[in-house]
Parts: C-alpha cells; structure tokens; sequence
C-alpha cells in the first residue's frame, strides 16, 4: 500500500464539486427531470434527441494511479468514446454534444490524438466538440495540429467562434456554442451566446458551453463564471430551451431553470470527490418538454474510507468492506485511519492490506487524515519472546512510540517490523 499526501488541486476539486445551494442532489439513475412549460414563441416542434456529455479528458495522466492501473485507466476513456457513439446509435440520436475539456491538454502526445480520432469514427452522426479550458482553441490547440485537421471524421465539428451557429446540419434545431479561446478567459464563456436573435419558427435552440456557473463557485472574484441569473432569464423567455455545460465533473442541475440546464459530468470519473461522475446525459426536447435521463458509461470510482480502529474487530470490519468492493480493478481507495492498535492487530491490518492493494486499481494512505498509533501490550511483548539486548531496544522504542514527536513514528514502524520479524 503506498502513502500519498494531499494532491495538489484535490482540495480545489472538492469544493468545485461539493453541493451547493443552487445545485440540485440528483438519483444516480431514471429520468433526472421532466420540465414542461409553454414556450413563449408560437410554433409546434418535433422531439429531438441528443445525447449531453463533456470533460472526457483524454491524454490524462493520472499519476497517483500505479503504473498498470493508469494504463487501464487511460485506455477506458477512449472505450469510454465508443461506448457513447454506441450509446447515440441505440436511442437513435441526432446528434452528441461534447461541452469541452476533452483533451486533457492541448500538449497531448500525438498518439492520443490518434486515438482520440479512431474513436470519434464510431459515431455516425455529427459530435460538437467544444473546446474547453483545458483545450482550448490557441494557437497550440489540439485542434488546429496536422494530425487533427488531415485525419479527424467529417462529422467531428469544433466551433470556432462563439454566438455563432454550428453547422450540423440539423431541421429544427439551432446549436450556438461558446468554445474558450484562451486557457484564461476573463469574462463570462456564454456572454456571446446571450444576445442571440429570435428562435426560428418551428425550431429549438440549444447553447453549449463550459466553466463554471456563478452559483457553484467557491470564488465569487472569478471573472470568468458563468451567470446563472442570466441563464435562467434565457430560458424562461424561450430564447433557449436547453443550456448543456461542461466543467464540474459530477452530474448536476442548474436550480430554478426548469429542469433545462445541466452539467453532465465526465463518462468516466477522473478524481476522488466527485459525487456522481461515469454518466452521460440523454437529452429528448422540444419546445414544451425537456427530459433528461443519465445513462452509464464508466466504472471508474475513487473512495475515501474513514475509520476509527481500536480493537481486533474494527480491523476485521475494514478489511470486509474492502473485500466487498465490486469493481476492484477500476476502484482507487485512499484510506484515512484513526485509533490505536497492539502490534497483533496492526500487522494483521498491515498484511491485509497488501493482499487488497493487489487487487484494487489503488490503495493509498490519506496521511493528512492518517493518525494510527501503534501501542504494544503485554500480550504482544509475550508473543516476541526475546530477551537480552533485543529486550532492552524493544523497551526503548516502546517508550519512544508512546513519546510526542517525529521520532514516534519512527519508532512505531521499527515495533512492528520487529514484531513481524519475530513472529
């Protein structure tokens, strides 16, 4: 089992993630919402389905993931492509949206861009791929390279500018995308995107974008958040009928727009604290209805297991519940543990958990959340059996385990090597 420290950027992923007023708790399956309501412009529309997916992130690292697992890690996002094409084909969709960050960078190698392309060829109809934060569309745009501009399927379309119209080719439906320009935008990514003429007759406008909407943010400064009040103005007055966004990796609903605006997540989680991540959105609209329904992609889960061990049995309870876990070769576990334990206790902890970390994707120590002490007791000192000088460093480090400070740990980890030695 390895010992990582805090990630840096987790702490920023948690609270980009953590509930907020204005986001919706959402079931992890079935229809998220039904939202019917009179358009305030005059006209039938047929139905249209689309799938909403964004945050794909291809190319990712993932480096606090161990060298197999990260392999695997990667490849299933690209599987995790075909799998939403197939997915589009079954509900005969017109189209799939992609609301940006689907490079994980636009300094992919090029064999991720490969890839990437040999994947988007599942799809047989046309996939917006907005350009995100963290590809966005620079002069070293994944987008704009050799590879992508001679290779890339004729039905992979990326918007160039933003308020415009994207060319899918579509009856009935507008599709006005905001694809960032810059890694660092320094106003709202949809302001284009809300000064848009009338909706054609017989027709739904639906706005793709990413970043962040003001409501969710931890930082109220940022200039580039989106403004969830002009949103919501956009839809009640029919000038949109659906906003599919991109950024926050977990599925969530704007609040107080009608069940018509939505983050949908990334298909395959990429982080520890996202709540509801490995989903796409299948979206059925027209001018009346909208309905949602999140549907599977990924298997991907990254779980943080808190306990308090003080005795024999709480170990034994741990090691059930990662026994228990299903998935174990796509589940990452990052354990915080508190309590103390004799040295029995602790290695039998200690052996368990090598057995479990060969069979999970991961198995770290949160040792930011990590106080576990190691007491010996008489029991254990018995179990030794040594005697002479071996005694007398045993007596010594058992004091210095029970002492304050950085020797302690140190002392607590020679104790139980010399148990497991001797035992």
């Amino acid at each position: 089992m390895r010992r990582t420290s805090r990630r840096r950027g987790e702490a920023e992923i948690e609270a980009a993630e953590a509930p907020a007023r204005s986001a919706h708790r959402l079931p992890r399956s079935g229809i998220l919402s039904v939202a019917s309501c009179p358009s305030p412009i005059i006209g039938e529309c047929p139905l249209v389905r689309f799938i909403h997916t964004a945050d794909w992130h291809l190319g990712m690292q993932a480096h606090f993931l161990p060298a197999e697992a990260r392999a695997r890690f990667a490849q299933d996002r690209f599987d995790a492509v075909r799998r939403i094409a197939h997915l589009a084909s079954a509900h005969s969709c017109a189209f799939v949206l992609a609301a940006g960050d689907l490079f994980d960078s636009n300094h992919v190698d090029r064999r991720v861009i490969a890839k990437a392309i040999d994947a988007l060829s599942a799809f047989t109809v046309p996939v917006l791929l907005l350009p995100g934060n963290h590809d966005p569309l620079d002069q070293s745009s994944v987008y704009r390279s050799a590879d992508w501009m001679e290779h890339a399927p004729p039905n992979a379309i990326v918007p160039q500018q933003s308020g415009t119209v994207a060319d899918l080719q579509i009856d009935g439906v507008e599709v006005v995308a905001a694809p960032w320009q810059t890694k660092h935008q320094l106003h709202d990514p949809l302001s284009d995107c809300l000064q848009m003429p009338p909706v054609p007759h017989r027709s739904v406008r639906v706005i793709v974008g990413h970043g962040i909407v003001d409501d969710l943010s931890p930082s109220a400064e940022d200039p580039a958040l989106i403004r969830a009040e002009r949103i919501r103005d956009l839809l009640s007055e029919g000038a949109a009928h659906y906003l599919a966004l991109g950024d926050r990796h977990s599925v969530t609903e704007i609040a107080q727009t009608g069940g018509r605006a939505f983050y949908s997540g990334t298909p395959v989680s990429t982080d520890y604290g996202e709540t509801d991540p490995n989903r796409v959105l299948l979206v059925s609209l027209d001018r009346d209805r909208c309905q949602v329904e999140p549907q599977a992609i990924g298997s991907w889960t990254f779980e943080r297991v808190h306990r308090e061990l003080t005795s024999d049995a709480d170990v034994d309870q741990l090691i059930h519940t990662l026994q228990a876990m299903p998935s174990k070769p796509t589940t990452a576990v990052k354990l915080a543990l508190q309590g103390s334990l004799t040295l029995a206790a602790h290695a039998k902890l200690e052996e368990a958990l090598e057995r479990c970390g060969e069979t999970l994707a991961a198995l770290d120590t949160w040792e930011r959340h990590t106080d576990l002490i190691v007491e010996p007791d008489e029991a254990d000192l018995q179990a030794l059996d040594v005697s002479g000088y071996v005694r007398e460093a045993l007596q010594q480090l058992r004091t210095e385990a029970a002492s304050p400070g950085e020797q302690a740990a140190v002392a607590r980890d020679a104790l139980n090597l010399l148990y497991r030695l001797a035992s």
